[in-house]
C-alpha cells in the first residue's frame, strides 16, 4: 500500500531510526506518514486477527478500536463512556454509529472514506428506565449490519460489554465471544506509519523532558507546577491531549506517589517525572527520567538509579524477536509482582501505541510462567523501580523501545544522569 522507499542507502527501514524523524506537517516533495495507508494497513491487521480466531464480525465500543478500524476521532472524552459503536464485518467495511447531531454531521465531514457508512449511534447508558429498551436499539443496529452480510451465525467478537448491552444481544440471539484477544493481536504489531507517529511523539516526550531538567526544576516549584508546564509545551508542540504528567519529589518518590501535589521541591531532592501524554494522530508516548535537584547525586542514589537503569536495559535487551516475555520479566529485579502474585507496574513493560497500556503487559506475575513471543515492530514501554523499604528517596526509569529484527532501538533520548552513568 502507498509507495515504496528505496531504503538501499539508508541500511533499514526508515521508521526504525530515532534521529529520521519527519516534520508533522504535509509536503509536495517528501513522503512523509501516509494517513490512508496508516487506516488501510490497520484494517489488514484486523481483518487478519478476525481470520486467525474464527470471528465473523467485531463489535467495537472501546474508543480507541473505533479509532484503529475506522480512523474516527472527535475528542478523548467519548473513548470509554460507551455512547458510540462499531461493526466490522468479516469480508466488508467498517459501519460507524457516531451520537447523533452535529458529532456525526462532523463524521461524516472529517471520514470521506467511510463514504454512505456513518450512522446514528443508540446510547442506553444512564438512560435510567429507558436502559433496556435503549440498549435493545443499539443491539438492532449491530443486528442490521449482521443479517445484510450473512453473519448471524457466526461468532461475534465484542471487545467491552456491560450488563445491559449483554442481555440486548442474548435477546437476540448472537453468539458473542471476546472481541480482545483479536484486537490485541491486530494493534500489538504496528505498521510503518504507526511507528513514525511513536517517533513524534517520543520526540515532542523528550523535548519537554530536556526542559524540566534544564529550565524549570528549581528549588521552591511545585510539582504541579511542573506538571502544567509539561501539558503547555506539549500541546504547543503537536500532542492531543496529555494523559498524566506524574511528578514525585523527595518523599513522595519512596514510596513512589504516582501523581503530582502541590508540595514544593527542595534542594537535594530526587524527582521521578513519568510523561504520559498523546501525541499526534493519537500515538503515545510513556517514558521516566530521575533528576536530582540543585544538587550532586550521593552514591546511595547512584547506586538505586544504577540498579533500575541496569535492569531496565537488561530487560530491554531481550526485546528481539522470537524471545518471548519471559526473557524480558525474568531481567526484572524480584519485588512485589513476586510476592503477591499480580502486577505492580513497576518493575514491569507493556506494549503502546494508541492507548497506554495496548496489548501485552509484561510482569514477573504470571510471564515467567505464561510467555508470550516478541515480533518484529511490537513496541514497549519498559520501566523498573529501585523499591525499597526505609529509603528517604529513590529512583525510576522507563524507556520506549521498539522490536526490530536487528534488535531493539530506544526511542526516548534524554541523557541519563552524568554522574550514574560513570
Amino acid at each position: 500500500m502507498g509507495y515504496k522507499m528505496d531504503t538501499s542507502w539508508l541500511g533499514k527501514p526508515h521508521e526504525w531510526e530515532p534521529q529520521r524523524l519527519y516534520s508533522q506537517t504535509g509536503a509536495d516533495w517528501q513522503y512523509r506518514v501516509d494517513f490512508d495507508r496508516l487506516r488501510k494497513e490497520r484494517l489488514v491487521r484486523t481483518r487478519d486477527a478476525m481470520n486467525d480466531q474464527d470471528i465473523g464480525a467485531l463489535v467495537l465500543f472501546a474508543g480507541a478500536n473505533i479509532r484503529y478500524v475506522t480512523g474516527s476521532y472527535q475528542g478523548n472524552w467519548k473513548y470509554n463512556i460507551n455512547i458510540r459503536y462499531a461493526v466490522l464485518p468479516n469480508g466488508g467495511e467498517p459501519v460507524l454509529f457516531e451520537t447523533a447531531g452535529s458529532d456525526m454531521v462532523c463524521a461524516q465531514i472529517d471520514l470521506p472514506w467511510m463514504d454512505d457508512r456513518i450512522r446514528p449511534a443508540m446510547t442506553w447508558q444512564w438512560a435510567e428506565g429507558a436502559v433496556p429498551h435503549m440498549a435493545g436499539k443499539m443491539a438492532d443496529d449491530v443486528v442490521d449490519v449482521l443479517e445484510t452480510h450473512g453473519l448471524m451465525k457466526e461468532r461475534i467478537g465484542i471487545d467491552n460489554l456491560d450488563m445491559p448491552a449483554f442481555q440486548a444481544f442474548q435477546k437476540r440471539n448472537l453468539n458473542i465471544v471476546n472481541g480482545w484477544p483479536a484486537m490485541s493481536a491486530a494493534r500489538v504489531v504496528k505498521t510503518r506509519d504507526e511507528i513514525e507517529l511513536l517517533k513524534q511523539a517520543s520526540a515532542i516526550g523528550d523535548a519537554a523532558m530536556w526542559k524540566i531538567k534544564y529550565e524549570w526544576l528549581k528549588p521552591g516549584v511545585r510539582e504541579r507546577e511542573i506538571e502544567a508546564k509539561v501539558h503547555e509545551f506539549m500541546l504547543e508542540r503537536g500532542c492531543e491531549i496529555i494523559y498524566d504528567i506524574i511528578v514525585a519529589s523527595g518523599g513522595n518518590t519512596s514510596p513512589y506517589r504516582r501523581w503530582a501535589t502541590d508540595k514544593m521541591i527542595r534542594q537535594n531532592d530526587l524527582i521521578i517525572i513519568d510523561i504520559n501524554a498523546v501525541g499526534p494522530s493519537g500515538y503515545y508516548v510513556d517514558f521516566v527520567r530521575c533528576f536530582k535537584c540543585a544538587g550532586k547525586m550521593t552514591q546511595q542514589e547512584i547506586d538505586l538509579y544504577r540498579e533500575v537503569y541496569d535492569s531496565m536495559y537488561a530487560g530491554i535487551e531481550q526485546l528481539k524477536p522470537g524471545n518471548t516475555t519471559a526473557d524480558v520479566a525474568a531481567q526484572f529485579p524480584i519485588y512485589d509482582d513476586d510476592k503477591y502474585g499480580t502486577v505492580t507496574l513497576q518493575q514491569f513493560a507493556h506494549s503502546i501505541g494508541i492507548t497506554l497500556y495496548e496489548g501485552m503487559w509484561i510482569s514477573r506475575a504470571y510471564s515467567l510462567d505464561y510467555p508470550a513471543e516478541i515480533k518484529e515492530n511490537m513496541y514497549f514501554a519498559v520501566e523498573t523501580f529501585a523499591g525499597h523499604p526505609g529509603l528517604p528517596m529513590t529512583c525510576r526509569l522507563e524507556e520506549n523501545v521498539l522490536v526490530t529484527a536487528n534488535g531493539p532501538v530506544v526511542f526516548t533520548m534524554v541523557e541519563h544522569m552524568e554522574e550514574a552513568m560513570k
